[in-house]
């Protein structure tokens, strides 16, 4: 068990519908992180944009970008996470994959789809929440539309960091911060969110602001507008787990089920 993680974010610009070259720039990035690093965390659909020409671009589970992942998991001796737009049993999903650095694979399936673009007429919502362990942290990874949802991310599992990756354009961009603060708050947990920078082949601007919140809403990061960042974070478990000792706000927790 690791007391304490240090997590990479990249925060960055994507190249519509071109694996090879997101694949390039993220290598380049990742091989500028630290050594000790033990998670990094990629945006929602990090080798195409947030594209719904999922015939087009989408890869097996045994494609060039999953092995990618896998070796630059191996080669930095890290954990890394990332959607891909991925076709298994004939059906297309917008698929986040937690891949370890042994090589093994998780994976979650973006429950929520962002029917505003009818996301939900070309790829199949996932049913099933993740809760990964990894050096002893119990991580929820999330994708995106799902974090306008906070039934589906209530922390009745006792996890210990919450991840978003995605797409998040420039006009909602309030209520990504908004609501990725609350969600730290409410699950009383470390949370992460991903976004992308630039512009798509559709015209979506995308500011970025991802940001990380301790288990209280305090921000422990600062990145800038509509630029290419990579930021290192360190989350404490045992100052967590401090916090919800003498803060038991998760014990009063309604008890529900979902229905899916």
């Amino acid at each position: 068990m690791t007391s304490e993680l240090k997590v990479a974010i990249i925060q960055s610009d994507l190249v519509w519908e071109n694996p090879t070259e997101n694949r390039a720039q993220f290598e380049r990035k990742i091989a500028t992180i630290p050594v000790d690093i033990a998670l990094i965390v990629l945006p929602e659909m990090f080798t195409t944009g947030f594209t719904l020409n999922a015939s087009k671009v989408a890869e097996k589970m045994d494609g060039t970008s999953v092995v990618w992942m896998q070796e630059m998991a191996a080669n930095k001796k890290a954990a890394i996470v990332g959607s891909l737009v991925i076709s298994d049993r004939n059906q297309f999903y917008n698929r986040l994959l937690f891949v370890h650095p042994t090589g093994k694979i998780e994976f979650y399936d973006k429950r929520h789809s962002f029917t505003l673009v009818k996301e939900h007429e070309v790829y199949s919502a996932g049913t099933n929440k993740l809760i990964v362990t990894y050096k002893g942290w119990r991580i929820c990874p999330l994708i995106c539309y799902d974090l306008r949802f906070p039934v589906w991310s209530r922390n009745t599992e006792q996890y210990d960091l919450l991840l978003y990756v995605a797409n998040w354009p420039t006009p909602r961009i309030q209520a990504w911060n908004a609501l990725l603060k609350a969600r730290a708050i409410e699950n009383m947990t470390y949370t992460i969110g991903v976004n992308r920078v630039g512009e798509d082949a559709n015209g979506h601007q995308y500011a970025g602001k991802s940001a990380a919140y301790d288990c209280l809403g305090n921000c422990l990061t600062n990145f800038e507008n509509n630029k290419n960042q990579v930021a290192i974070l360190t989350v404490s478990k045992p100052h967590q787990d401090t916090t919800r000792l003498k803060l038991p706000f998760l014990k009063d927790q309604d008890i529900f089920e979902i229905t899916k």
